[in-house]
């Protein structure tokens, strides 16, 4: 086991009917507002409007089971076009509506190079797991982090065969249980499989 584990959370949906509700300029809710304001919030709140259970599962986990060397954040984000950014990163209005305009996939430059550039800062630290957490099923995310990272590059075994909710109620109840999943490589892993058994959700 390496000392140190990075987790990469793949990113919310931003073009979608949440995302419309939450960048709608007359919605008067805490979070629109203070989109609309500046510092803005943060990618992590944003996300987790965007995305429920599933980012803030997600979100929840990393923090808790984080083990970044020195200098390094334990919790990056996978971004349309601003490649890695931390949970915490500030993110105004204008930046999540040109998230939603990005295609997320290895043959568009605009999302790739960026991603690129940080997953090769990754690649070089030393005695470190990089852990995604995010669909291994397709490849919009592991054709690029496995290109660079390889063997290094894992994922929680009992992701497979689940649905975001499923994912999100299994990581929010193993930081109940103080209980770590356990990671395998992407590269050679069954990506797909029958469904798994049922999480309770409890928000």
């Amino acid at each position: 086991m390496s000392p140190f584990r990075i987790f990469l959370l793949s990113p919310a949906h931003c073009g979608g009917k949440r995302a419309q509700v939450l960048l709608n300029e007359r919605a008067t809710f805490p979070l629109a507002v203070r989109l609309r304001s500046t510092p803005g919030v943060t990618l992590g709140e944003a996300f987790s409007f965007l995305s429920g259970l599933y980012f803030r599962g997600k979100l929840t986990y990393a923090e808790r089971f984080s083990r970044p060397p020195g200098g390094a954040r334990g919790v990056q984000v996978i971004t349309t076009d601003r490649g890695l950014l931390a949970g915490d990163a500030r993110v105004d209005a204008a930046e999540l509506r040109r998230f939603g305009t990005v295609d997320i996939s290895q043959e568009h430059p605009g999302y790739r190079l960026p991603l690129e550039r940080d997953v090769r800062l990754l690649e070089q630290l030393k005695d470190v797991e990089v852990i995604l957490l995010g669909s291994v099923a397709t490849g919009k995310y592991v054709d690029v982090l496995l290109d660079i990272m390889g063997d290094r590059l894992l994922f929680p075994t009992e992701f497979v065969g689940r649905g975001d909710m499923s994912r999100g109620a299994l990581l929010l109840q193993a930081v109940r249980n103080d209980a770590e999943l356990s990671y395998q490589p992407v590269a050679g892993a069954v990506r797909r499989g029958s469904r798994a058994r049922r999480v309770s959700i409890q928000r």
